[in-house]
């Protein structure tokens, strides 16, 4: 049953005194919107706390959107931290929105952002603290509908127990169509069922309690998902893409909160997607066409937004921001009308190469703090493996630069794990951080004083859907351990810092990326075990995550392992981001050859089938070839 609408702040305030932070559950923050008559109501949610979820662009860009739609309101949450959750259910105050202190149950649309796997147990307490029926078939009909979308959308389905319909692609236009669904349904006295129905008609939403689970020969032990018989539901549901990057507005971020956030700086999105190709990298594949944002429009919008907000920092954004075909461009133009104001432009992606440090030292002014680069893997041989196209000589030369342009400090990305990766592999990520090094004190000089030093950060590979990489299994947790053993132990140099991830949070994040529906079981036990804020680090339990596995009787380590086969229907093939299960075992050979594969926006079409599919180009503002 929805809760009334109502300020219930004066509820909330005196608790907040007695928590972390209390200024994270400040509303009327500078640039936020303050009419919220409706009178259609939507809360857009980030299932973590405020300087994590104030942060996303995604979450910015949908308020924008839907704030700009007629007779549409929409305001921001985000889950409480532990002691706060507490005290609100001692005290029964229920989860409450940001600009109006309205109860969550209340809004006719709640939406999630899919921000990450290990947000999955978050999402469970957040509905849960709203008094919101975690399982979208205990909803009664006056219950909001809840949606769901964003970057790990692409396997939702051990979540989709809890969501009415997820939201796949570039939500620009899609929030909006699906809200008047829902609102002109609900005018019209439809029905929960009818609605549902009707969402399933707009481009690029699935509803899951349309599709029945089956599980034969063809599939993996999770099944795969058919629409209902007469519910004429698509039987696979392809994501929305905008085809022109300028259309859209390129300030969303208009806000300015109270406390420090991180990335606590003004983002403008310059470039979406990417056609590099890494076969590990699953948002360079579920975002793909690349889209660019013309010069003119970004650098307007970087000068207008500071402006506004009063930043000092703009940071230009992207899953490759030096990919953008006038990147140099951009950054002259920046440079040149936000000169003399105490600005700093910032790019939080660059290229491994000599072209990626210059644009680096465009930006960083007299400022040399550190550079980072990611390599990926520590050999020729397995960096064709992933398609990381670039070469020891790249990295080596991109070092050299970075070091003569005055930067001391470097950090370097490797991934552990990889496929047919060897010890080989992972002595060369020592080996290729110790050569870095050397460079530095080639041409900086040796020692303390010199500052030169190389940190080296190594990730776990975890096997996304809708890559290349989607059939394989993770490497044991145990082998995990002895390789990184190994990888310290070959390194001697006290300028090399080694750090890596914690395998035990990687080996749920592949359960959770190869399970289907019944892993919801999983995720539901686990929160009921206590498991909440899973994605930091001194919050994370694992033993409660295996006892949840045990109780539906399954190893966590081993399912992370477990291999699929090429030609098995997957859990998650009725949603997809256009690209196409042959390019993707072509790819999946080619990587076991050691072939790589180009980048289509410098040479030619690579037959990923997203093009054809959606409808939807790349789409470029300048010429990419001869860099």
């Amino acid at each position: 049953m929805r809760l009334a609408r109502q300020d219930r702040y004066a509820e909330l305030e005196p608790l907040l005194a007695s928590v972390e932070h209390p200024a994270r559950y400040l509303n009327h923050e500078w640039g936020a919107v303050e009419e919220q008559d409706g009178p259609f109501h939507v809360c857009l949610i980030y299932a973590d706390t405020y300087e994590v979820g104030q942060a996303n662009l995604g979450l910015a860009i949908l308020y924008d959107e839907l704030n700009a739609a007629e007779g549409i309101s929409c305001e921001r949450c985000y889950l409480p931290w532990i002691d706060l959750s507490a005290l609100m259910r001692e005290k029964q105050v229920p989860l409450l929105s940001l600009e109006s202190s309205s109860p969550v149950a209340s809004f006719d649309v709640v939406g999630f952002t899919l921000a990450h796997e290990m947000i999955a147990t978050n999402i469970i307490e957040t509905l849960d603290l709203a008094g919101i029926p975690v399982r979208a078939d205990e909803r009664d009909e006056d219950d909001a509908i809840i949606f769901a979308g964003g970057p790990s959308a692409w396997n939702c389905e051990p979540l989709c127990a809890m969501f009415d319909a997820v939201l796949l692609g570039d939500g620009e236009g899609e929030i909006v169509d699906a809200s008047h669904v829902v609102r002109d349904g609900r005018a019209a006295g439809k029905s929960r069922a009818q609605i549902l129905l009707d969402l399933s008609r707009v481009q690029g939403v699935y509803v899951p309690s349309l599709y029945d689970l089956v599980v034969d020969e063809s599939s993996t032990r999770w099944g795969y998902a058919v629409p209902k018989p007469g519910t004429d539901a698509p039987e696979v549901v392809y994501k929305r893409c905008i085809p022109d990057l300028s259309v859209t507005d390129p300030i969303p971020q208009k806000m300015v909160p109270y406390m420090g956030i991180v990335q606590d700086r003004l983002a403008i999105e310059i470039l979406r997607g990417c056609a590099r190709g890494c076969r590990f990298c699953q948002a360079g594949m579920t975002y793909r066409p690349v889209r660019e944002r013309p010069i003119e429009q970004v650098v307007d919008a970087a000068e207008q937004g500071l402006e506004t907000t009063g930043y000092d920092e703009v940071s230009l954004s992207s899953l490759s921001t030096t990919d953008h075909s006038q990147c140099a461009l951009i950054l002259r133009q920046l440079d040149e009308r936000l000169e003399g104001k105490g600005v700093r432009v910032s790019i939080p992606s660059q290229r491994l190469d000599s072209f990626g440090v210059d644009m680096a030292a465009a930006v960083s002014g007299s400022r040399r703090g550190g550079l980072t680069f990611a390599p990926e893997a520590g050999t020729q041989r397995l960096r064709d493996v992933i398609n990381k196209n670039v070469c020891s000589e790249d990295l080596e030369n991109a070092a050299r630069n970075a070091f003569e342009l005055g930067w001391r400090r470097m950090k370097l990305y490797f991934m552990m794990g990889l496929p047919t990766e060897t010890d080989d592999d992972v002595l060369a990520i020592t080996a290729a951080a110790r050569r870095v090094l050397e460079i530095g004190r080639e041409v900086v000089g040796r020692g303390y004083k010199s500052g030169v030093s190389v940190s080296v950060s190594c990730s776990v590979f975890v096997p996304k859907c809708y890559t290349p990489f989607q059939w394989c299994g993770q490497l044991p947790i145990e082998e995990v351990r002895r390789r990184q053993d190994l990888m310290i132990r070959a390194n001697r140099d006290r300028d090399i810092h080694i750090s890596y991830h914690d395998a035990q949070v990687s080996v749920v994040e592949a359960a959770l990326s190869k399970m289907g529906r019944a892993g919801f079981d999983l995720v539901y036990g686990a929160w009921k075990r206590g498991c909440r804020f899973d994605a930091w680090t001194d919050q994370f339990d694992y033993e409660h995550w295996l006892e949840a596995g045990r109780a539906m009787g399954i190893d966590l380590e081993e399912l992370a392992a477990e291999p699929y086969d090429l030609d098995a229907r997957l859990p998650w093939e009725h949603t997809s981001p256009g690209v196409s299960k042959d390019f993707l075992k072509r790819e999946w050979h080619r990587a076991a050859d050691g072939v790589t594969t180009d980048d289509c926006t410098r040479t030619s079409c690579t037959g990923c089938g997203v093009c054809p599919t959606l409808g939807v180009n790349n789409n470029l503002v300048g010429d990419r070839c001869g860099r």
